[in-house]
C-alpha cells in the first residue's frame, strides 16, 4: 500500500474525527482540518497529538475555517510546503445539521447552511485542484447522505436540501476532472443517530412563533422521527462503518476506486434510487458521444 497525504475537512469530531484516525492507523499521513483549533477546538487538537504519540502514526491537527477561503488557502498552503509531493487525497466532510419546521428557518440560514455543506468544498477545490491537474492525479472523495436520494422525514428540509447541493456538484466534478486522472468518489452514509455531532449540535429555526404553530400541530415530530431512525439500525451498525469503508476506498488502487458507495445500514432506498440516477447518467453520457469521461484517465 502506498502512503497518502490526506486533508479531510470538519475532523473535529464525528465521521471526520473517526476517519482521520482510522486513515492514520492505516499509515497515512492525515491532516486533520478544523477550525479555532487554538480556542474552541483546542481541546480536540490536544486529542489528535495524544492519538499520534499514543499510535505513533502521522496525524496532525490543521486550522481550516471552510467558510473562508483565505484559511482554506493557507491550510493548503502549509501542507504542500510540508509535504513535497503535494496532497494526494482531499476528503469532503465538514458539514452541518439543523432541525424544524422549514417554514420556520430564515433564507439567511439556509445560505448559512448551504455555505457550509456546498461551498466549503468549493473552496477547498479551489485551493486544491491546480496541483492535482498539474501532477494527473489525485482522489476527491465526497461525504454525502443517504438522504439526497433516499427516505426523507420532515424536520430536515435544509439539511437535505445542502446535501442534495453537494452530491451535484460531487457528480459534476467527477465526469470534469476524469480527463486530468483525478478520481471521484462519493460515500453515502446512512442516518447514524448515535456516533456522531449531527443531531447533538442540530441548529434550529430562528423564527420561533411559526416553529411553536408547527410543534403544536405535530407535537413530538423530530423526537419520534429519531426515535423510529435509531430503530430502524441493526445491532452492531457503528458509524466506524463510514471511515472502515472511506480507509478501503483510499487503499485501492487507482482506477479500481468505486464511484458512489452506500453504509446504510437503515436503508432508506437511497442505494436503489441512486443506481438508478447514476445509471441514467451513465448512458446519457454514452448517447452524447462523452462517454470517455466515465472512465479516469491514468
Amino acid at each position: 500500500m502506498e502512503k497518502q497525504v490526506i486533508i479531510i475537512t470538519g475532523a473535529s469530531s464525528g465521521f471526520g474525527a473517526l476517519t482521520a484516525r482510522a486513515l492514520a492507523k492505516a499509515g497515512h499521513i492525515v491532516y486533520a482540518g478544523m477550525r479555532n483549533t487554538l480556542t474552541r477546538n483546542a481541546n480536540r487538537v490536544a486529542e489528535v497529538e495524544q492519538f499520534a504519540k499514543d499510535n505513533k502514526v502521522s496525524i496532525s491537527a490543521i486550522e481550516m475555517d471552510v467558510s473562508s477561503q483565505e484559511s482554506v488557502n493557507e491550510a493548503i498552503s502549509r501542507i504542500e510546503v510540508e509535504q513535497s509531493n503535494g496532497i494526494d487525497i482531499v476528503i469532503h466532510n465538514a458539514g452541518h445539521m439543523v432541525t424544524g419546521a422549514l417554514e420556520a428557518f430564515t433564507p439567511e440560514q439556509l445560505g448559512e447552511l448551504y455555505d457550509i455543506n456546498v461551498l466549503s468544498a468549493q473552496r477547498v477545490n479551489k485551493a486544491v485542484l491546480p496541483a492535482m491537474r498539474s501532477r494527473k492525479q489525485g482522489l476527491i472523495i465526497w461525504v454525502s447522505s443517504s438522504s439526497v436520494k433516499g427516505g426523507t422525514p420532515p424536520y430536515l428540509g435544509p439539511y437535505f436540501a445542502a446535501k442534495a447541493g453537494m452530491d451535484s456538484i460531487a457528480v459534476s466534478y467527477a465526469a470534469e476532472l476524469s480527463q486530468f486522472g483525478i478520481e471521484t468518489s462519493i460515500v453515502v452514509p446512512g442516518s447514524f443517530t448515535n456516533g456522531t455531532n449531527h443531531f447533538a449540535n442540530s441548529g434550529y429555526p430562528d423564527n420561533k412563533e411559526v416553529q411553536k404553530i408547527y410543534d403544536q400541530k405535530y407535537p413530538n415530530l423530530m423526537e419520534n422521527v429519531s426515535l423510529k431512525l435509531a430503530g430502524l439500525f441493526p445491532d452492531g451498525a457503528d458509524v466506524s462503518l463510514v471511515s472502515d469503508e472511506i480507509v478501503r476506498i483510499v487503499n485501492l488502487p487507482k482506477g479500481k476506486r468505486p464511484y458512489r458507495t452506500h453504509i446504510d445500514p437503515a436503508d432508506d432506498g437511497s442505494e436503489a434510487v441512486s443506481n438508478v440516477a447514476d445509471g441514467t447518467r451513465s448512458n446519457f453520457l454514452k448517447r452524447i458521444g462523452l462517454e470517455y469521461l466515465l472512465s479516469v484517465k491514468k
